[in-house]
């Protein structure tokens, strides 16, 4: 039975929940459906949305199309106020097959959304793929119990709440026998993972046991992790199992600790030094990326220019850059803004900075061998998440050993290995 279009905004997150929306909704038959899986972690991302929306009206002037995600959480009647959108699912809704099944119908109510911050619980969902990827994504943990002072999502999100390590191993189980090589464990704070189960596994924890019950697994990734709180069997598995990427991103967002205090982050600019300094003499091959936000409120040219340092220091090759995004309602959308050009300004020069610490890294491999998953034609990612060329011809979805004999455009140039 064929199933709807689902458009994906965001992060790995919503990833994975479009793929549970996908065969949801091919369960219930909506097959003249478009959903529309939003993101809100920026005012560009709602921006994003709503012209994603508007294009996609343009060109399925017959289709039904149904808006859900983390924009539509938090401004459920803004979106459904938009003539382009015949209903609003909450977070919580887009996951349930009566309210999917129900948002395919013309009739019924147009907003469902409910108190996300009422949920208690994350209900695990077995899917069987990603549609066009090789990597899989799978959803350990959900909601944010943290209010760092910039940010929305936990009011999108909810509560953190965990899935249960045996629904875990069952996913990753059910997506290797699909012949997925590589999973990416995913959630909102995944750090916090387990403190809401009767037996507490940490994250490092659970990350082992998944590894020990699922041997066939090839490569398994983590997503975005907190330095305030890398739990010690996490670092020892980084050290000891190598099936574990030596790729690490962290949620540094500064490296100033006035402006780390006023966003009510966790850790110090020495703390984060201290967890890239102990991973990097664990498995001296890691490579490290990090989420940094530009023109927090409040931030002069010395508080930025730590920043803008701390990305050589550490040896960042991989950033996603942000300028800052006043959201209303948070604490920092009332502090003392910095002018949008100036953000702007500086959200380059962290890019500017990261691309420096990117080339380094390339470079740093020329010579080496290259475990490249093959995505797409001749290319795919190395162990380390660096792009990467092969100069042969490789299936797709497979894992091939090349030797690194160039760098080109950004991206390593890969020779079959003898």
């Amino acid at each position: 039975m064929s199933g709807p279009q689902v458009v994906t905004l965001g992060c790995r997150l919503n990833a994975f929940e479009s793929e549970i929306m996908r065969e949801l909704g091919s369960e219930a038959g909506m097959a003249d459906a478009i959903i529309v899986n939003t993101c809100a972690v920026t005012a560009e991302a709602e921006r994003q949305a709503r012209q994603t929306i508007r294009r996609l009206r343009r060109d399925n002037p017959a289709a039904r199309i149904i808006v859900t995600g983390c924009a539509a959480q938090l401004k459920p009647q803004v979106f459904a106020a938009m003539p382009e959108v015949d209903r609003v699912l909450g977070n919580a809704e887009k996951l349930d097959l009566a309210a999917l099944a129900d948002a395919g119908e013309p009739s019924g109510v147009q907003v469902q959304v409910a108190d996300i911050m009422a949920v208690r619980e994350t209900a695990p969902h077995l899917i069987s793929g990603f549609e066009d990827r090789c990597r899989a994504f799978v959803q350990v943990q959900q909601g944010c119990d943290h209010r760092c002072t910039f940010c929305i999502i936990p009011f999108a999100r909810g509560p953190n709440r965990s899935v249960r390590p045996e629904a875990i191993v069952d996913q990753v189980r059910k997506l290797v026998a699909g012949d997925y090589r590589e999973v990416v464990l995913t959630g909102v704070d995944i750090c916090s993972y387990g403190r809401d189960l009767p037996e507490r596994p940490s994250l490092g924890q659970m990350t082992g046991r998944l590894l020990a019950e699922v041997p066939e697994l090839r490569r398994l990734r983590l997503s975005t992790l907190d330095p305030a709180a890398i739990d010690d069997d996490l670092l020892e598995l980084f050290a000891e199992e190598p099936r574990l990427m030596p790729h690490l991103h962290l949620s540094l967002q500064a490296m100033d600790d006035m402006i780390l205090k006023r966003m009510k982050r966790r850790h110090s600019a020495a703390q984060a030094r201290q967890v890239v300094a102990k991973a990097r003499a664990l498995r001296p091959d890691a490579v490290f990326g990090a989420d940094l936000i530009a023109g927090f409120p409040t931030e002069t040219e010395a508080m930025f220019a730590n920043t803008l340092a701390a990305i050589g220091e550490l040896g960042l090759a991989y950033l996603h850059v942000f300028p800052y995004s006043p959201r209303a309602g948070t604490p920092a959308a009332r502090m003392p803004q910095i002018a949008p050009g100036v953000r702007k300004a500086r959200a380059a020069k962290l890019r500017g900075a990261g691309d420096k610490g990117l080339a380094r890294f390339l470079d740093s491999r020329k010579g080496t061998t290259a475990e490249v998953l093959v995505e797409r034609g001749r290319s795919g990612l190395s162990q380390h998440y660096a792009p990467v060329e092969l100069d042969f011809g490789a299936e797709v979805g497979a894992i091939v050993a090349a030797r690194v004999t160039a760098v080109r455009g950004g991206r390593l140039i890969g020779s079959r290995a003898a």
